[in-house]
């Protein structure tokens, strides 16, 4: 004979209700208690909420580009600058086209406003131009700007404490030079060298036989126009920097050009363009470790941009500081500048060299986002305030708790003592979504608006019907005889059954709803899909153990009239009779 199975449980966890709900009010306490340890106790609030920063931008044609401004270009430039902006953290931005020729962007109040501007203003083509020379950043009268000597430590023979540096004639010079930017080197991930090493750039490939280090020239290279331009060019304030970025900007991809550093501490004469933004595929901040270069950007070129990269950087190679850089330029402003000591093959490239993570993290979104096919200037920008927001909310939040009293008066006025499950496990609800929605917004940048509220404010009755489903399937067992602790063990699965189905259909309506929407739209699908997975946590792991436990209670267990159990209240049928252990006895005929 088979021995009788123990210990059975099922997904409630009737098995030791007791533990589950240890276990759910530790999860309680951890997230409330996660919120303090952040500083957070409120969740963020969104535009229309909390008011914000809200500014406009206009596309302008690009020269030899007159027909530029179009739908499909438009709709473009809006998708990158969402996605630039989302890049910096900041969530619940919108970014929407106007007319034919403007975008706006709404920048909600708590992120950086003013990081976001700078980033999204900054929406003209990217490129990489050889470095002919650079100076200082302030103005200075008209003069042939030389290369800054190297400043490497070395002496005139390339010797360090008197040991020569191990390196032959005609090999490019690895000399770091005072005009190294905080941007540091360009290598490739194949071949990086560690921290002792002095700053320069290797790569899949090598330097060409014969190649040899080419003196710069300096001024000799640069026409008259230019060098009156680079002697007039004062990058020392912000001002001058961003009237000289306006001009830079303008200037065709094939001609030469004067710029300053974004920081105004150097200004360059930069030759043509030799690889446009767009042939740039992905960038990415890294925190590298086993050399101990600390933070680098990682780049990927397409095809067509990677053979580029790999001829600019084949001649700047051959050349000399600081001929040897090539500047990355966005909206006519130096945002790097690394150097190259041999030829990048591969399609892939690394800038490292003193970045931080904000740093790095910065110019790997310039480089991923930064190719827009228009060029924009910020035509208005203005401050919006919550007040009408926050006026809609509070008549929101009036509508939800009038919802809610007149749910809470249904289940007292019908449930009786089972309101109190009820009403336990909204509170439940409540806490868990309230810290959850708390954390989200440090973490992932979660900004609660106003379809968000009314998401929240939809699942009090979803959350609601699961409670319902449960007790009726308990109830109809009671009538058909049963009592209460076996009630709540068979209306179990018939319920659970239930409100699984009816949840994966909220939430599959709330994922669809959040992929194809745009827009404040998504936080109301994002707050309807996360409510409904935790009230499936919640009946899972909270409703039904408590169930479990009162079952036990007298006053639940025997029936009382307030229990909302009695089952002469439900019409209970008389207990079912066990089956006759006696056959009836017949007749037989031989």
């Amino acid at each position: 004979m088979a021995a009788p199975k123990k210990g059975r449980r099922s997904p409630g966890g009737q098995g030791r209700p007791g533990r589950t709900l240890v276990l759910i009010v530790i999860a309680m306490v951890a997230l409330v208690a996660g919120m303090f340890i952040s500083g957070t106790s409120t969740p963020r609030l969104g535009i229309d909420l909390a008011g914000g920063t809200s500014f406009t931008l206009e596309a302008r044609n690009q020269p030899g580009k007159p027909n530029a401004i179009n739908e499909t270009n438009m709709n473009t430039a809006a998708g990158i600058m969402e996605r630039r902006v989302n890049g910096l953290g900041v969530s619940e931005a919108e970014v929407q086209t106007q007319g034919t020729n403007h975008i706006v962007v709404n920048i909600p109040k708590g992120t950086d406003a003013k990081q976001a501007r700078q980033q999204v203003g900054t929406t003209a083509q990217l490129g990489f131009r050889p470095v002919v020379t650079t100076t200082a950043g302030t103005k200075t009268p008209p003069a042939s700007p030389s290369p800054t000597p190297s400043a490497s430590g070395k002496g005139d023979d390339g010797k360090k404490d008197g040991k020569d540096d191990g390196k032959k004639d005609g090999e490019p010079s690895t000399k770091p030079s005072a005009t190294s930017t905080a941007q540091g080197r360009a290598v490739t991930s194949a071949l990086k060298k560690g921290p002792a090493d002095p700053p320069k750039a290797t790569g899949s490939g090598s330097p060409k036989p014969g190649d040899t280090p080419q003196p710069s020239t300096g001024a000799d290279e640069i026409p008259a126009a230019l060098q009156k331009q680079l002697a007039d060019l004062d990058c020392s304030t912000k001002q001058s920097r961003a009237a000289a970025g306006e001009k830079a900007a303008g200037v065709k991809p094939g001609d030469p050009v004067v710029a300053c550093k974004d920081d105004g501490s150097q200004k360059y004469v930069l030759g043509p363009v030799a690889v446009e933004g767009t042939d740039v595929k992905d960038a990415s901040a890294v925190f590298e470790s086993q050399q101990g270069q600390g933070w680098i950007v990682q780049m990927d070129f397409t095809g067509a941009g990677g053979k580029k990269f790999a001829d600019i950087t084949g001649k700047l190679a051959a050349k000399t500081q600081p001929q040897n850089q090539f500047a990355i330029v966005l909206d006519g402003a130096v945002v790097s500048d690394p150097r190259v000591s041999q030829q990048l093959n591969g399609g892939s490239a690394t800038i490292s060299g003193g970045f931080t993570q904000e740093s790095a993290g910065d110019l790997a979104n310039m480089l991923s986002y930064g190719a827009l096919p228009l060029s924009f200037k910020i035509a208005d920008e203005t401050t919006v305030t919550a007040a009408l927001g926050g006026e809609q909310l509070q008549a929101g939040l009036i509508a939800g708790a009038i919802g809610l009293a007149l749910v809470i008066v249904y289940l007292v006025a019908y449930y009786r003592g089972l309101a109190l499950v009820a009403l336990a496990s909204l509170g439940v609800s409540a806490v868990l979504t309230y810290a959850i929605m708390t954390l989200l917004g440090p973490a992932i940048g979660f900004a609660l608006n106003l379809p968000a509220v009314c998401g929240a404010i939809v699942a009090i009755g979803i959350t609601a019907d699961s409670f319902i489903v449960y007790f009726e399937r308990i109830r109809d067992e009671i009538r058909e005889g049963r009592t209460l602790r076996p009630a709540v063990e068979r209306g179990w699965p018939r319920a659970r059954r239930t409100i699984l189905v009816s949840d994966f259909v909220s939430f599959l309506a709330a994922f669809v709803l959040f992929i194809v929407t745009v827009g404040k739209v998504k936080g109301f699908a994002f707050t309807l899909g996360l409510t409904t997975l935790l009230d499936v946590v919640v009946v899972f792991f909270f409703t039904k153990p408590l169930m479990t436990l009162l079952a036990r209670r007298k006053f639940f267990a025997n029936g009382h009239p307030w229990s909302g159990l009695d089952p002469k209240r439900l019409g209970a049928k008389p207990p079912l009779r066990r089956r006759r252990t006696t056959a009836p006895t017949e007749t037989k005929e031989a």
